[in-house]
């Protein structure tokens, strides 16, 4: 479940996942163990190194995994998957073993980041949401080490959530951006749910309400001297 929000998310796979834990169901695939590494290729933008991040909403999401009634529903409509397959899922919880950097961690290429240890089934259901939350924060943390590191000593504050891709982007690229060194953040949200300092300033709109650029400051100051 998501911190934010009622959805149930752990139908946030793609549909090979499902098919392929199907498949393992039918051929009685229970009791084996399978290793699953996650890792990258290239540092983005040929930076020297990467940050790890998300691996707290990869817990929560394992730590919620489960389908409703509405989901196997919905799964049972689409016609094809086993009805025993089907029951097995609505009594599903993840079973297995994930280790995994701490946040903040610098990455290299090629090494695995986060590893699971799991029957295949779990293993790899799990798979697409846990690449989705590593992908994105790793992605914004380490975009905002560069930008602090470039920043030489001044602090570096995230205001992203206009340009986010959605609000959830906007909440968790929050959080990473903190992890990889900024400051703060301008998206309340985030500062609510996790803890971070919230700072902003004023929009063009403000200025430009008042007559002039002189007034328009010294009215916020004012209001905000901090």
């Amino acid at each position: 479940m998501s911190q934010f929000d009622a959805r149930n998310i752990s139908m946030v796979m793609d549909l090979y996942e499902l098919t392929m834990a199907g498949g393992y169901y039918s051929d009685d695939l229970m009791a084996e163990s399978v290793t699953f590494d996650v890792f990258y290729r290239n540092n983005p933008d040929s930076g020297g190194f990467a940050i790890f991040a998300g691996l707290e909403q990869v817990v929560e999401y394992v730590e919620n995994f489960h389908f409703s009634k509405k989901d196997i529903d919905y799964l049972r409509g689409l016609g094809i998957f086993q009805a025993d397959f089907l029951q097995y899922l609505a009594g599903y919880r993840f079973h297995g073993d994930i280790y995994a950097f701490p946040e903040g961690t610098v990455m290299y290429p090629n090494e695995p980041i986060l590893t699971v240890v799991a029957p295949p089934i779990d293993a790899q259901m799990v798979e697409t949401a846990i690449l989705a939350q590593i992908n994105h924060q790793s992605l914004i943390a380490t975009k905002t080490q560069r930008i602090v590191r470039s920043a030489a000593g001044r602090a570096v504050s995230d205001f992203g959530a206009r340009r986010a891709h959605n609000m959830d982007a906007a909440v968790y690229g929050a959080r990473a951006a903190v992890i990889g060194g900024a400051v703060g953040t301008a998206t309340l949200l985030a500062g609510q749910l996790f803890n971070l300092p919230v700072s902003g300033t004023m929009a063009h709109s403000w200025v430009m309400y008042y007559d002039d650029e002189f007034t328009a400051f010294k009215k916020y100051a004012e209001k905000y001297p901090d």
